[in-house]
């Protein structure tokens, strides 16, 4: 795609226009950006995707963060191939984490007609139709962070005091890693020289700065346009520090629909709503064949 350092295609990034609200010298359509953390270098799931993209094309945009040297082996044709972008290695629990994303944020931020902004993983699927996922999306007063604050060791347990005085522990918040940003709050980020480098020199692995570098600096700054939820799903449940993991056997109409639609409300453009999830997380590669064959009854597409 180009060979700009980390430090020049951020900088490209941030002089990219920062909302659609202005006026375009040509005729723009907004797009979604579609950007995959591929840690391991391997997309299982993508025949799942290429399905839900399928007929869509001009309302997307696809990217890759896979590990350097991993070429992800898809068909030609498929919106995966040739969509990866200049990588690092990356290490669960540290900064590369947030590194890696910010990567995915700027090259994005590169094409113009890019409204919206996710961040997925290589076990993420769809749990609604592209027409339902872009309308929700661009449709959106509000970007979907995740934000909450516990006084226990996994979140309040996680700040350092070195952080101070400019950010205090009043202002630490905790959320998903898995966002979804307006173009506006996407280009913030990019932006940011002030608060980024206290993260990388004091939030140490066992703080894990993708759970709290974006809940924080978007509550000090950009609150109001943040919705505090995440729209992808994970389940929790189990305890541990990582969610439950989705097999063949646990793939089911039920399951898929209780994604859909949510038993307790969400908040839509100041509005209540039981359509509180675009996708979900954690789903193995096995769980391939059955989400298929149910892709179109249950899921729309």
């Amino acid at each position: 795609m180009h060979d700009m350092t980390d430090e020049q295609l951020f900088w490209r990034a941030t002089m990219s226009p920062a909302s659609a609200g202005g006026e375009y010298p040509f005729q723009r359509v907004p797009k979604v950006a579609f950007m995959f953390l591929a840690g391991r270098g391997v997309l299982p799931l993508a025949p799942l995707w290429e399905r839900f993209f399928r007929g869509h094309e001009g309302l997307f945009s696809v990217y890759v963060h896979a590990p350097p040297g991993v070429v992800i082996n898809v068909s030609d044709d498929s919106p995966f191939y040739g969509r990866q972008i200049p990588s690092q290695e990356t290490k669960w629990g540290s900064i590369t984490l947030m590194d890696a994303e910010k990567r995915l944020l700027a090259n994005a931020l590169l094409d113009f007609s890019n409204e919206r902004f996710v961040l997925l993983s290589e076990s993420c699927i769809p749990v609604q139709s592209f027409p339902t996922v872009y309308d929700y999306l661009t449709g959106s007063r509000h970007s979907f962070v995740e934000v909450y604050y516990h006084k226990d060791k996994t979140c309040r347990g996680r700040y350092s005091h070195r952080m101070e005085p400019d950010i205090t522990l009043p202002q630490w918040r905790k959320g998903s890693q898995w966002f979804e940003l307006s173009r506006g709050l996407a280009v913030s980020v990019l932006a940011d020289t002030r608060y980024y480098p206290l993260f990388r020199q004091h939030c140490l692995p066992s703080c894990y700065p993708d759970e709290h570098y974006l809940p924080t600096l978007v509550t000090m700054l950009h609150g109001a346009a943040n919705s505090n939820r995440t729209v992808t799903y994970v389940d929790w449940s189990r305890g541990g520090a990582h969610p439950v993991t989705y097999a063949a056997g646990d793939v089911t109409p039920d399951l898929i629909q209780s994604l859909r639609r949510s038993e307790t409300p969400c908040m839509y453009n100041s509005r209540p709503t039981t359509a509180c999830f675009l996708f979900a997380r954690k789903f193995s590669p096995d769980a391939l064949e059955p989400l298929l064959n149910m892709s179109s009854t249950v899921m729309q597409y």
